[in-house]
């Protein structure tokens, strides 16, 4: 990870929420599946049992939320959303022209705005990557993930309220 990579914050009640989904998860979730796991290979034939495979399954997923959740909480800046100072940057509710149509979205990780009706760009989307750093008014393009060449102009940004 390079020194330059946007910082990711979370507020406090965001970073309790996932705190305490990762508590869970690497405990009583760990020996759920486990007790799941175990449970099914009883059943005898392990190529042919469809509870086996699930919660194998299921464990995969599991342990990759795990990963996900420390590695986030490991590296988030936890504080309240920064004070916006027209300048679009993590943690800004920002109104954007994208492709002729008027979009409001928040710019950070999705964990933040749980609950909220906002659509959220991550700062290393093309999206977000493009307008990181810009000031009300300004415009630029990003190619999207088809090649297609999508313009962009930043009407407003404003201060994370939670909603």
């Amino acid at each position: 990870m390079s020194n330059d990579a946007p910082v990711t914050f979370l507020t406090q009640d965001a970073y309790d929420r996932l705190a305490t989904e990762l508590e869970q998860l690497s405990t009583t979730g760990r020996e759920e599946i486990a007790k799941r796991i175990e449970a099914a290979r009883e059943e005898g034939d392990l190529k042919e049992n469809g509870g086996y495979h699930a919660a194998k399954d299921e464990q995969g997923k599991q342990e990759a939320r795990i990963r996900t959740l420390q590695h986030l909480l490991k590296t988030a800046t936890v504080s309240e959303a920064p004070q916006s100072t027209g300048v679009v940057e993590s943690g800004t509710v920002v109104t954007a022209i994208v492709a002729g149509g008027e979009e409001i979205f928040l710019l950070g990780n999705r964990e933040i705005a749980v609950g909220s009706e906002l659509d959220v760009y991550s700062e290393a989307s093309p999206l977000g990557s493009a307008i990181l750093g810009l000031n009300e008014g300004d415009k630029t393009s990003y190619t999207a993930p088809n090649g297609r060449e999508i313009s962009v102009e930043i009407v407003k940004v404003a201060t994370y309220t939670g909603q």
